[in-house]
């Protein structure tokens, strides 16, 4: 199975890579077939949520995500 890695991008969206299943608050799977890469909306603007739609430029959406030991 392949690793799947969440990647946090300043001030926008989280980046998933591989295999990840995305459901809905019913356990519905959203249709990600085919994409190599998922991001995940953070802002929560987005017109396609839980998808990320780029809104977040326009929001003024700041996030501050580093990694800390």
């Amino acid at each position: 199975m392949s690793e799947v890695t969440i990647r946090c991008r300043k001030d926008g969206p989280l980046i998933v890579t591989g295999p990840a299943k995305v459901t809905d608050t019913d356990g519905n799977e959203y249709d990600t077939s085919g994409k190599e890469n998922i991001a995940l909306c953070r802002c929560g603007v987005s017109g396609n949520r839980p998808f990320c739609d780029g809104s977040h430029r326009a929001s003024g959406f700041q996030s501050d995500d580093s990694a800390r030991a």
